[in-house]
């Protein structure tokens, strides 16, 4: 498949603009199996960067969050089966065997992707249907590929179409209103635990903005004291401060940890950072009074093993079905609404993709028409030895200006753009009945 840089830099050949992705979500794979497939953002761009070394794809962004792991791209010329291409990669990288990811990875290529894509910035294709988080998250992800210089033309396109659909979807439909969130649905989890939180301690493992997003909920609920754990004691002080919590260093954890009614931990590390025993001494610190607690972090904070201990209600993000499940009955009348707006935007991208296109089909047929004008002209030249050199170059002149001429108004459709919209069949037998797909010497 010629690729967009090739025909960018001159050479012949057409382009071909494709975008592709595999990935894993909460839709196709379990938790225990997502946190063993997650990209850290170092390993988010490090992925990119092999992609495009090995000639799997030209242009590369990975999204991975607590939902989902996924590898957007364009694919490049040294592999004729692109997607099959980046799921063994995507195997490789994470060092799982074929069998665990049999029936998890999904594949879409072309205006399937895009729309994939833009249902995600929309918060179509969350747990939480309308989810706040999202469209930051992948906000984040292409900023540090663009950054990276892992994308191109393609894939700026089409990322800056999702996050502005995420936008007009966000303020022209009430998918996003009243935003859930997983921090919010920990907190709801709890309630249902505790009934009022007011007079319950919490204590809050971690300060990203999930932990700022508890923390709000917390607030706003009425929580009775309230302490923040964080590798990073500034940041633990920070959150702190605003609701009259108290930070601890990360060194203290094992002394507070038997403290709260309500733990909740979302800590970015690839191992677990509460194991059973550290829990089991925690629990015991307590006299066995029982103790609630919310993972919300890919890779879990806490060990799987943990779960079997007595008077430790443990949850994790995928115990939030119940809640997803009355969040989504709110909001889905709306998703016709933010569909309207995905396919408008997808039909945007399609008709700049076949003008791009259409643009190296009027290239191809100008090189196409001067060779066959140069062969036409040397063979009928050399029949006629009385023309003079000064008609000869006259004649080329001609034959060239007619090229020209004929290829005028091709050439204005494409500069503009317009009516280029759905005519990409139509393209592809252009290209075939000039034989501008055949191989060239």
């Amino acid at each position: 498949m010629p690729s967009l840089s090739k025909a960018n830099s001159g050479q012949s050949g057409a382009i071909r603009i494709q975008v592709a992705l595999i990935g894993c979500n909460h839709r196709t794979a379990p938790v225990e199996l997502r946190e063993r497939i997650s990209f850290t953002p170092q390993q988010a761009l490090q992925a990119a960067d092999e992609l495009r070394e090995l000639g799997i794809l030209e242009e590369a962004v990975v999204l991975s969050t607590c939902n989902r792991s996924e590898l957007y791209g364009v694919p490049g010329d040294a592999h004729p089966t692109p997607a099959e291409a980046m799921e063994d990669y995507f195997r490789s990288f994470h060092r799982i065997p074929s069998a665990d990811l049999a029936g998890r990875i999904y594949r879409w290529a072309g205006p399937d992707a895009v729309r994939h894509l833009f249902r995600v910035a929309a918060g179509i294709d969350s747990m939480m249907l309308g989810e706040a988080e999202i469209l930051g998250q992948l906000r984040t992800a292409y900023s540090q590929a663009l950054d990276h210089g892992a994308t191109g033309p393609v894939l700026n396109r089409v990322f800056q179409g999702a996050l502005e659909v995420g936008k007009r979807v966000r303020s022209e439909t009430e998918v996003g209103a009243r935003p859930m969130s997983v921090a919010l649905a920990g907190v709801k989890l709890a309630e249902r635990v505790f009934g009022n939180l007011k007079g319950h301690s919490a204590l809050i493992l971690g300060a990203g903005s999930v932990a700022e997003q508890v923390i709000e909920c917390l607030r706003n609920r009425g929580i009775g004291s309230l302490r923040v754990v964080n590798r990073s004691f500034d940041r633990a002080a920070e959150l702190a401060k605003k609701v009259g919590g108290e930070a601890v260093a990360w060194e203290s954890l094992e002394s507070v940890l038997g403290l709260p009614d309500i733990l909740v931990t979302s800590v970015s590390s690839a191992s677990p950072v509460l194991s059973r025993e550290l829990l089991e001494r925690a629990i015991a610190a307590r006299s066995g009074r029982p103790v609630f607690v919310v993972d919300l972090a890919v890779p879990r904070n806490v060990a799987p093993e943990a779960a079997g201990l007595y008077n430790l209600y443990l949850y994790n993000i995928d115990d939030l079905g119940e809640i997803v499940e009355q969040n989504k009955k709110a909001r889905e009348a709306e998703i016709p609404r933010a569909e309207a707006i995905i396919s408008e935007h997808i039909a945007k991208f399609e008709a700049w993709r076949a003008a791009l296109e259409a643009g190296s089909i009027v290239d191809d047929l100008r090189g196409q028409f001067h060779k066959q004008r140069e062969l036409l002209i040397r063979e009928k030249l050399a029949e006629m030895e009385d023309v003079s050199p000064d008609e000869r170059a006259r004649i080329a002149h001609i034959t060239e200006e007619l090229i020209e001429r004929v290829l005028e108004q091709p050439s204005q459709k494409v500069r503009h753009g317009r009516g280029m919209r759905g005519r990409l069949a139509g393209l592809e037998a252009l290209r075939h009945l000039f034989g501008l797909d055949e191989d060239k010497e």
